[in-house]
């Protein structure tokens, strides 16, 4: 028998139930109340303010952030995708892609492990355990009962979004749904994936009802709304509908149709829902991510933060920008070469279909869906950063030099969605604890809602409806309509749409920390394998000089030539670092498995099939 549960938990329990407390709220006296359970005292659950003071905690510790802020003790995992060139050399990104020609271990996937801090993503049953007491104890609360429906209807949806990461990532998981006492623990073992997704959607719709009529004003705005809630719990049906939870052709588990169904149906509804709460897609692109708070419709979960107030910025515009701008560029936002070809033409027709306009690989930028160029900046293109305005222009080519810095030679392209034009450069990193960006980390926008609805319709029949999802957000991009109806016209089957809708959730969301979730929900993580990553890099011809063009005369090159363009550069495919191979993933990290601490040190923990070890079925009702 292995150790029991408590060398993993008990110890956790403890440091939430009284540190925690303390962290909470910030007054030493909630660290001396006698309570039960540890967060059990009518004192801390008889206030609202008490009660608020705790929920902004779990806000802090549960909302996702940025997600390379979070990328040590192997989260970096989650991340790696055929859409950057992040795992290019060592890491657990690159065996997460088995480019380096070794694939992940069990002690690598780090969502649940040993560490016991109250930090965020320390270990997500820290997180639970918060959402289980107050989800017990606010029923018996004097508040009224208003307040309680709104806080129940919060602590449900985040309770419900941490078992549905965990779900997405590992299958059936560990359900603790009450809370523990330290000295009598009772979880153990893992749930069916069945099991977790009733848990997942039953919060959900009491957070759905609970929530009706909530409205949240001042510092408030950014917690869970009704219409957040309706939208998390249709994303779960969906996955639970999806091929990772719900493969076709699996004899040991049979297709279930109904799934789509009822997911089509919750999907529909928190879309009908979004609108009828003034949700509406941001009318430019470009300026999603750089609309803030209130002002941002599109923006259904995210979480906030602010360049001026302390340990409240982050590093994210430092990773994006050039040399020249105060950045140091992340391979994190370096774009593969399959993102950059993702992006279909003006009229929506892919790169490789016959429509108004021909691509041409050297001036790859060109006549392009308008989201590649509010995405990235290329060789010669206006690249606005520190209040420079469209006349500042960035070089992208080898031995580049901008306002005299020398620029970084590996950097093709730059992402600059996630970049602030009116940034000063001497303010891009985090300095103190003060500084960086405060752009907000969106986690769900209506977007996503949409294209969601747009993959269930899709896979019921209902071609019309997703098509139509599918035609407002390329209405928004700016996309032609042209004879092809915005590239959809000639898509016949659902196949087709099914592949479409994954495309275009590659470039309307890349480096949103989607595409590796979306290639295991739709069983197509394990295909990738046998392409390589790849790259863009801008060299110089033969007999041009650096010196000279960095000296002026770039400034008389017409970028937009072709004839004039190819005077000076050349392009070139990068490959990842010498000894990495193809990309090589097996079709069992569709989930992955647990630490080996948590199986070690649990009762009836053990490994998902596949790993080494692994008896555990993550899909077995």
């Amino acid at each position: 028998m292995k150790a029991n549960i408590k060398a993993i938990l008990k110890r956790g329990f403890g440091i939430l139930l009284f540190s925690g407390m303390l962290t909470a709220c910030n007054d030493d006296k909630f660290f001396l109340l006698e309570d039960r359970n540890g967060l059990g005292s009518e004192v801390v659950w008889g206030s609202e303010g008490s009660i608020d003071f705790h929920l902004n905690k779990t806000y802090e510790l549960i909302i996702p952030k940025w997600p390379h802020q979070v990328i040590p003790n192997r989260w970096d995992i989650h991340l790696a995708s055929d859409e950057n060139y992040f795992a290019s050399e060592e890491g657990h990104a690159a065996r997460a892609l088995g480019i380096n020609g070794e694939a992940l271990h069990n002690h690598d996937v780090f969502y649940v492990g040993n560490l016991y801090t109250l930090n965020y993503g320390s270990n997500r049953y820290f997180d639970i355990a918060r959402c289980n007491n107050a989800i017990k104890f606010i029923p018996e609360s004097t508040i009224s009962d208003e307040a309680k429906r709104r806080f129940l209807g919060q602590y449900h949806a985040m309770r419900a979004m941490v078992y549905l990461e965990l779900v997405k990532v590992y299958g059936g998981t560990t359900l603790v749904l009450e809370p523990q006492d330290p000295q009598n623990l009772e979880a153990k073992g893992r749930a069916s994936a069945r099991a977790c997704f009733e848990v997942i959607i039953d919060d959900l719709t009491k957070a759905v009802d609970y929530l009706e009529g909530v409205t949240y004003s001042g510092d408030d705005w950014g917690r869970i709304t009704q219409e957040a809630a309706a939208s998390l719990k249709a994303k779960a049906l969906l996955y639970w509908a999806s091929p990772q939870f719900n493969p076709v052709n699996d004899p040991k588990h049979p297709y279930d149709a109904s799934r789509w169904d009822e997911a089509l149906e919750a999907n529909k509804a928190a879309y009908d829902l979004c609108i009828a709460k003034g949700r509406s897609l941001m009318p430019e692109y470009g300026k999603i991510w750089q609309t803030k708070g209130r002002a941002n419709s599109e923006t259904i979960i995210s979480r906030s933060y602010s360049s001026s107030l302390p340990k409240r910025g982050h590093n994210e515009e430092r990773s994006n920008r050039p040399v020249s701008e105060r950045g140091s560029p992340n391979r994190a936002y370096r774009a593969t070469w399959k993102l950059l070809q993702a992006y279909p033409m003006k009229d929506g027709n892919r790169i490789n279909q016959a429509g108004n306009y021909d691509y041409d690989a050297v001036m790859f930028w060109q006549n392009r869906d308008p989201r590649f160029t509010a995405t990235f900046a290329y060789n010669g293109s206006s690249y606005p950063l520190s209040g420079k305005g469209e006349s500042r222009i960035q070089w992208t080519y080898v031995g580049a030099t901008v306002d005299g810095i020398a620029e970084d030679a590996n950097w093709g392209v730059y992402t600059k969605k996630f970049t602030t034009p009116s940034l000063p450069a001497g303010n891009v990193a985090v300095t103190n604890d003060v500084g960086g960006s405060g752009m907000d980390w969106i986690e769900m926008r209506l977007a996503e809602v949409m294209l969601n609805y747009a993959d269930c319709a899709n896979e019921t029949g209902d071609m019309g409806t997703a098509k139509n999802m599918v035609r407002t957000i390329r209405q928004r991009a700016g996309i032609e309509a042209g004879a092809n109806d915005y590239g959809l016209g000639s898509v016949a089957s659902i196949a087709e749409m099914r592949d479409l809708i994954l495309n275009e959730r590659m470039i309307e969301f890349a480096f949103e920390n989607k595409r590796n979730s979306d290639l295991r929900r739709t069983r197509r993580w394990h295909l990738l394998s046998g392409e390589s990553l790849e790259t863009i890099r801008i060299e110089l011809k033969d007999g041009v000089k650096a010196d000279d063009l960095n000296g002026g005369d770039r400034d008389e090159i017409n970028v937009e030539d072709k004839e004039d363009y190819e005077k000076y550069f050349r392009m070139s495919i990068q490959q990842q670092k010498t000894g990495f191979g193809a990309m090589n993933i097996p079709e069992y990290h569709n989930f992955y498995t647990f630490h080996n601490d948590y199986v070690w040190r649990g009762v009836d923990i053990y490994p998902t099939i596949g790993w080494a070890g692994g008896t555990f079925d993550p899909l077995d009702n």
